[in-house]
């Protein structure tokens, strides 16, 4: 949610500034602008709406300076505007700050600057913030009135700001937000994710929470808020390259997320193989880590946690360990079982989701162990678990997940892969069939996305017109039926639900009538005649079926208005085949609707704050 940019260097800043937040779009947002100092003044331009309205007002403008940030709002406190557009500034412009997050105690704080005469434009509360700082810079410099300000904040929040009289610093500040600090030669960026300078350098500060950097045009220096210097502070270099950012000639960057799964799942696979067997040593998890614990639970939001359902069916199965999958922002709220018998696995693809990392907290401090599948390196879940799975995904910049999603749950597959070596009952051949098959899904993959393309389009052509779809599934399909609807209603805006294809005659039934399309997964042979007698419910009443199953499955053809076929594969891991049409499906539905596919409304990449 939101995106934060800075540049200090010896360019013009305001274009680096633009290109930073055009890299930040896809964290969601609904105004955006940017601050540069001059020589004059500092320079602001802000608008409601999306970044090609703030570029049209900026390229009126005449920008020189060297130093500026920027940001895009997705609004908390106070409607979408201009005048609640950041940056924001005191009474007398001397601050200048653009904030994520969210200011808990601002009302407290405002009250107390109303008192002493401040007065206030917006209705943020990161105005309150500029006020406070400026209320102090009045006795000393920038970094020590940021310094005694944020002692003051309670709340997640990151902050960039800027003095007018000091041209030549920006200072940032992280608590429970994500903050980066690019390295460059005579130069040095600011942002909350790495995306928005990949093109500059891949030479990265990650800010822990109770950092602040004081950043200039030659050096940058970190400090903790007691304004202690932190002296071992260390450089990451990223290894993903600006390319890998770019739509590369795509329409949009969920279509190319799409086509990349392929490759980014390669990439997972290589990080955690060798001489052809599963290895996860560079995890950090113990080689017996199955005899550790008693009980695993897995803990996540939105898709991921989607991937912990599909893999709590293939672990209890396989392993014979119970696995319990909850959503992160219910976990901590209802006092759950935890003991050091307890292997926790948080799954977030930004490694920064507010709901997880709390969780995650709750469950180390009560004696668990936690696994992170994520796919940021040195992000907080990262630092702060005990043990990682790097997901290797590389940027996905879409807001709607798919090749994050498709590593997660192979991620699953090669914990279930590992743990299948420590079940003595379960023979080693078996082992390297499931090794064998999980290293051909690359490239089935990608032939069934080629294959089903067009056929989906024209599945697409006429769901765009509906306005109810449901799917439908069993076991590890009901998961993929309800990611296959999420995937479908958070980007064309179109009614869509998942349930248990067996709890249909349970009320869903109810719902079903002429030409509403019913969506049917059913990619696991051993339960397919089951999944299939509730496709043929529906279409009884009336419903436009659509079967997603192996190729050469039996059914009788007249229950089935559309068909996919999936290339025959273990059964455990034909899920991964068969979210690929869902995926296709959303993506070109919501393309018939017009809708903006990368950014959906209200919706942002990255959940920083509950």
């Amino acid at each position: 949610m939101c995106g934060i940019v800075g540049y200090i260097g010896e360019k013009k800043a305001a274009p680096i500034l633009l290109s930073g937040l055009k890299k930040l779009e896809y964290r969601g947002y609904d105004s955006a602008g940017i601050a540069v100092q001059e020589q004059e003044a500092v320079k602001i331009v802000k608008k409601e709406g999306k970044l090609d309205k703030l570029r049209s007002s900026a390229e009126k403008e005449i920008f020189t300076g060297g130093t500026g940030i920027g940001h895009t709002r997705w609004a908390t406190h106070g409607k979408p505007s201009d005048l609640n557009s950041h940056p924001h500034t005191d009474s007398f412009s001397k601050i200048v700050i653009v904030h994520n997050g969210i200011i808990e105690n601002f009302r407290e704080l405002k009250e107390e600057l109303l008192q002493k005469g401040h007065q206030f434009k917006s209705e943020t509360d990161t105005e309150v913030a500029a006020h406070l700082i400026a209320s102090y810079y009045e006795q000393t410099n920038l970094k020590e009135a940021v310094i005694k300000a944020v002692k003051k904040l309670e709340g997640s929040f990151a902050l960039a700001v800027m003095s007018y009289t000091e041209k030549d610093r920006i200072i940032a500040v992280r608590k429970d937000s994500p903050l980066i600090v690019g390295l460059g030669e005579n130069e040095n960026f600011l942002a909350s994710d790495i995306p928005a300078y990949l093109e500059h350098t891949d030479d990265f500060y990650i800010l822990e929470d109770g950092e602040i950097a004081d950043i200039r045009k030659d050096k940058v220096s970190i400090y903790s808020f007691n304004g202690e210097v932190i002296t071992d502070k260390n450089k990451t270099k990223i290894d993903w390259d600006a390319e890998m950012a770019e739509k590369q000639g795509y329409e949009h960057f969920m279509l190319k997320e799409i086509h990349e799964q392929p490759e980014s799942l390669k990439r997972l696979l290589e990080d955690n193989l060798k001489d052809g067997k599963i290895d996860l040593t560079k995890s950090g998890l113990e080689s017996d880590w199955l005899n550790n614990y008693d009980k695993i639970h897995v803990v996540a939001c939105g898709t991921a946690y989607h991937s912990g359902a599909l893999a709590k069916y293939l672990l209890e199965d396989k392993l014979r360990i119970p696995v319990e999958v909850e959503v992160a922002s219910e976990y901590r709220y209802r006092n759950p079982i935890i003991n050091d018998r307890t292997l926790m696995i948080v799954v977030s693809q930004s490694g920064e989701t507010a709901d997880t990392l709390a969780a995650l907290r709750l469950a180390k401090k009560e004696g668990a162990r936690v696994l992170a599948l994520t796919n940021s390196r040195d992000s907080s879940i990262a630092r702060e678990s005990d043990m990682v799975i790097y997901l290797k995904a590389g940027p996905e910049i879409a807001v709607a997940s798919t090749k994050a999603y498709t590593n997660m749950v192979a991620a699953f597959y090669i914990l279930l892969i590992d743990g299948m070596r420590q079940r003595q009952e379960i023979a080693e051949e078996t082992e390297k069939k499931y090794t064998s098959d999980l290293i051909k899904l690359p490239e089935m993959i990608r032939q069934l996305s080629e294959q089903s393309k067009e056929k989906i389009k024209q599945i697409a052509d006429k769901y765009a017109q509906k306005e109810n779809i449901f799917f439908i599934g069993r076991n590890t399909d009901y998961t993929l039926a309800l990611e296959g609807a999420l995937k479908l209603k958070e980007i064309s805006y179109i009614h869509a639900e998942a349930y248990p294809a067996g709890e249909l005659k349970h009320g869903t039934l109810a719902l079903i009538e002429d030409d509403v399309p019913v969506v049917a997964l059913g990619s696991r042979a051993d339960i397919f005649p089951k999944l299939f007698s509730n496709l043929k419910e529906v279409k009884a009443r009336g419903a436009e079926t659509l079967l997603i199953t192996e190729e050469d499955q039996e059914f009788e053809a007249d229950s089935v208005d559309h068909l996919i076929e999936l290339p025959l594969l273990n059964k455990d891991f034909a899920g991964l085949l068969a979210i690929i049409p869902l995926q296709l499906l959303a993506y070109y539905t919501a393309l018939n609707c017009g809708e903006d596919i990368d950014q959906p409304r209200n919706l942002a990449k990255s959940v920083t704050v509950e």
